[in-house]
């Protein structure tokens, strides 16, 4: 089954809602202009129910089938919120706000989800209930895990849920699945060291802060070299390097820095916690200096469930004939998994064509990807709740 007719003939609005996403970029919550134009497509659309302020800033937008007397409730869901980057597309429509750009392609998955949205109110083809989810702050501020505290999944009864994200370097209209863990867990640090600052060239007067610091570095990469399982992956990433001094003479008191460690096993997660402070401190001490970590889960694992996952999988066939079930996981993160911590689901990924990676300044989404997105989100729908 190729994408549905109906989405080539609404690919001009779709594109024409995305472009201008795309012109005015929001970031994290503060995604007031982009959230309120959602609720005003679902209202104008003849969604049953749209709900604005769902974890601060989100929209939920509900669709009745024909009949829900069998009770299943879907959710679908994208993300709406831009980056902090600045655009070097040249697209004509860029990004008007300079320093703020959808380098990530959650434009396109808004408005691949409005033209869902708009097809299953006109048809009404399934019985059960769509619940469309708009959700803000994906990249870091934890929207996913927001809306979910406001009571979003048990207001609407949503028993299962799913997620789609485009992927540069998959052909357009080509998908990519796989059961289990398809994302990593995402997490932060601080370590702060202190020793004896003084002058750079009576080393022997000071406990340097800065050799303490990449001993320290050094260090922390025995955790996937040598403490944990090689067909474990894991990665710590040491990435800001910061003291109290900007001089070439001066060895400093204090040395801060900050990292990452991404996971995809919750025992793991745990080890690398508790192994990071051991080795931070241990470091320190055995130098002469001080230390202290200040670390902070973020992100889960996004798990997809097996049995989900097959049936996404099977709709995305239906689409486009071209789906990998079992594509590499990715390190990155995403917190559609705070989602799939409380209901059953998958996440599935588009691909949008040969372009600049997502996160680069000279991203863009393809909007070819539109019929091939529109219709899977409608699909899964139309699928999993047969009409009579």
């Amino acid at each position: 089954m190729p994408p549905k007719n109906r989405f080539a003939e609404l690919l001009p609005e779709i594109t024409a809602w995305r472009r201008d996403f795309h012109e005015h970029p929001e970031l994290l919550f503060d995604v007031h202009r982009t959230a309120a134009r959602v609720a005003e497509l679902c209202r104008s659309f003849g969604c049953d129910e749209v709900v604005e302020g769902i974890g601060r800033t989100g929209v939920v937008a509900v669709i009745k089938g024909r009949s829900d007397s069998k009770g299943r409730v879907v959710g679908l869901r994208a993300d709406m919120d831009a980056l902090p980057i600045r655009e070097q597309t040249g697209v004509p429509y860029a990004s008007k706000t300079p320093g703020k750009m959808h380098a990530c392609g959650h434009d396109g998955h808004t408005a691949m989800l409005l033209g869902a949205a708009k097809y299953l109110a006109e048809t009404r083809n399934f019985d059960g209930s769509v619940v469309c989810i708009f959700q803000p702050a994906e990249e870091g501020g934890g929207g996913g895990r927001e809306m979910v505290k406001d009571g979003m999944l048990s207001r609407w009864n949503v028993q299962e849920v799913y997620g789609m994200h485009n992927m540069p370097g998959i052909p357009v209209g080509h998908f990519a699945i796989r059961p289990g863990a398809m994302m990593a867990a995402a997490d932060q640090f601080e370590i702060v060291v202190t020793g004896k600052g003084g002058h750079a060239a009576k080393p022997h007067d000071c406990v340097d802060t800065t050799v303490v610091s990449a001993h320290i570095i050094v260090a922390l990469q025995t955790i996937a070299s040598r403490n944990v399982d090689p067909l474990k992956q894991i990665v710590v990433s040491v990435c800001t390097v910061e003291t109290d001094s900007t001089a070439h003479n001066v060895i400093p008191q204090v040395v801060k820095m900050k990292g990452t460690v991404r996971t995809m096993d919750a025992k793991v997660q745990d080890f690398v916690e508790a192994r990071i402070g051991q080795i931070v401190e241990g470091t320190a001490l055995a130098l002469g200096a001080r230390a202290e970590v200040h670390y902070q889960r973020g992100y889960p694992v996004t798990v997809n469930a097996p049995e989900n996952t097959a049936f996404a999988a099977e709709v995305a066939r239906r689409v486009s004939g071209h789906v990998d079930t079992a594509t590499a996981p990715l390190m990155g993160a995403e917190d559609f998994s705070f989602m799939l911590n409380e209901r059953p689901g998958a996440y599935i990924f588009l691909g949008n064509g040969d372009t600049a990676m997502v996160h680069h300044p000279a991203y863009n989404f393809d909007d070819s990807a539109i019929p091939f997105g529109s219709s899977w989100y409608a699909e899964m729908a139309e699928t999993r709740m047969p009409a009579a």
